[in-house]
């Protein structure tokens, strides 16, 4: 599974790559299609900045509660005998 997994990365990656080599041989940038789109840089750090700042205490406190639940099904679990 995690070989499927880079392999896509690494596909998407060098898709990406020529994508962006495409469009700059025509003149395009990335700036240029934000603008279009109304959309600055520090907008979308912002908003990313915002995604991490609300995901990570929800995160925290999921992990509080899920990792002692874990740690006691775990601890009580029958042994596998013959493996």
């Amino acid at each position: 599974m995690l070989y499927n997994a880079l392999s896509t990365l690494a596909k998407f990656v060098i898709a990406a790559v020529a994508v962006g080599a495409l469009l700059n041989a025509f003149d395009i940038s990335a700036q240029e299609v934000l603008g279009d789109l109304g959309v600055t840089p520090d907008a979308i750090i912002a908003f990313v900045q915002d995604g991490i700042d609300w995901a990570l205490p929800n995160f925290l406190l999921g992990a509080m509660v899920l990792v002692p639940i874990w740690v006691v099904i775990f601890l009580l679990k029958p042994p596998k005998i013959g493996r």
